[in-house]
């Protein structure tokens, strides 16, 4: 099987570690068998961006032989139509979510994106989305629930000191590890501090590393360095860090969004909060540092997210999409 992946983010110069989970998902598939030829392109929001991104991909295609297309978010199957092959669409978030502004407001932009995309739902062949509460966003399609995997053989549980040793941490202090780029409106870093602001009150012992420019294979020591992991978001699919906290046994304090609730509930010592005030945040990070250093379970609730096994149902996907399309064209 041939497939051409198209997807409007990947890692580049400015951004050399971007969308990990997409690297490894094109990774698995091809151990798997599948030849994937990556298409990536930056659409920043330009039409024109858009229309030569759109002119290449066309090329591609009556150059080349493809069995299928694969678009990574909603905007980027724009750039597969017209169809002339099946195509699947994997739905992430803002596409379906919107686009938060530096205020914390949803923007105008954000709007156009998911009428976008919900568009582009109505010609796909097949429909992955990485949460359930993302596939409702979708009216009347049928749609595949896949989350994005996690590599348990890189994510996985370590001596916290031996981790903070190596990236050179202090071993006395808390560390509340921040599970996003403050420089992205959404991941509300604002509210992370005002939240850790406050814990240091109680403990004033307390460091917030940030989850922005680690390498993706340096990441396991970042999290098993901490304490606790610390997500804010205003939205979410199928948040990774959280997934991959939790294969390290790392206790997590999240806001109710994507797939968290499903992922953490019932794993004593992770925490989904009842709002986004601080007040509230700050008491959930307090009542895990009453833990004591203590480890959760988390690792036995993310078994059956990993990347080999998630990657056997993407193929079945593409298999389905094939097979549809010509039981249409017969």
């Amino acid at each position: 099987m041939r497939v051409l992946m198209i997807t409007s983010e990947w890692p580049s110069a400015e951004h050399p570690y971007a969308v990990p989970f997409i690297v490894r998902q094109v990774d698995f598939l091809r151990k798997a068998g599948v030849d994937v030829d990556v298409f990536h392109f930056r659409g920043g929001k330009k039409p024109l961006n858009y229309l030569k991104a759109w002119r290449m991909v066309r090329r591609k295609l009556s150059r080349h032989r493809y069995d299928l297309v694969h678009a990574q978010w909603g905007q980027s199957a724009l750039l597969a139509l017209p169809k002339r092959l099946p195509l699947v669409v994997t739905y992430r978030g803002s596409d379906l979510e919107g686009i938060v502004g530096p205020n914390g407001r949803y923007l105008l932009v954000g709007k156009v994106l998911k009428f976008i995309s919900v568009s582009v739902s109505l010609l796909a062949d097949e429909i992955i989305v990485v949460s359930e509460h993302l596939g409702r966003k979708l009216p009347g399609r049928r749609y595949h629930v896949i989350p994005s995997g996690v590599d348990l053989s890189l994510f996985r549980p370590t001596d916290r000191n031996e981790a903070r040793i190596l990236l050179k941490l202090p071993l006395e202090r808390k560390i509340v590890f921040f599970g996003g780029d403050p420089s992205v409106a959404r991941k509300r870093y604002e509210l992370a501090q005002a939240a850790v602001g406050l814990v240091r009150q109680k403990y004033p012992d307390v460091d917030i590393p940030v989850a922005r420019g680690i390498k993706h294979d340096q990441m396991p020591y970042y999290m098993n360095a901490a304490d606790v992991l610390l997500l804010t978001s205003r939205h979410e699919g199928s948040p990774n860090v959280v997934k991959e906290a939790l294969a390290c046994n790392v206790p997590v304090v999240s806001t109710d969004v994507g797939d968290v609730r499903k992922r953490i509930e019932g794993i004593e010592g992770c925490i989904v909060c009842a709002d986004d005030d601080p007040r509230t945040i700050t008491r959930a990070l307090e009542q895990v540092f009453s833990m004591e250093g203590r480890r959760v379970n988390g690792r036995e609730h993310v078994r059956d997210l990993d990347e080999k096994l998630l990657t056997e149902q993407v193929i079945e996907v593409y298999n389905a999409a094939i097979s549809h399309r010509h039981a249409r064209n017969a």
